[in-house]
């Protein structure tokens, strides 16, 4: 296996190297430790912070952002787009609401990210 990724848990943006079998990767090319982490999470775990928008009634905007609360796993993120796509919420809304509440059981949940 070799795989190159560009790590995104800090600024410095390290262009990593994979080799090695996927249980025990080889990580070359990563200035810190979190670049490793990242490196072995992306290739057995990948996971994603979703963000989007919803319909919102009773305002002045027809849509309101929302996010996860956290990252979840990358293989839902078309299935949590159609749920949130069809999600409408009532004004008034504030930041932190929760939209949808623990997607497909991973305990992640869709909030509201602004006042409206």
């Amino acid at each position: 296996m070799k795989s190159e990724l560009i790590c995104i848990t800090c600024p410095m943006g390290c262009r990593l190297s994979i080799s090695g079998r996927p249980d025990e990767p080889i990580v070359e090319g990563n200035k810190c430790k979190r670049g490793i982490a990242y490196a072995k999470d992306e290739l057995t775990n990948p996971i994603r912070m979703i963000c989007s928008t919803v319909k919102i009634s009773g305002g002045i905007h027809t849509i309101v952002p929302v996010k996860t609360d956290r990252a979840i796993p990358e293989k839902y993120k078309f299935q949590i787009m159609k749920l949130i796509n069809g999600v409408e919420v009532q004004s008034p809304v504030e930041m932190g609401d929760v939209v949808l509440e623990n997607v497909f059981d991973t305990g992640v949940n869709v909030v509201v990210t602004r006042n409206m």
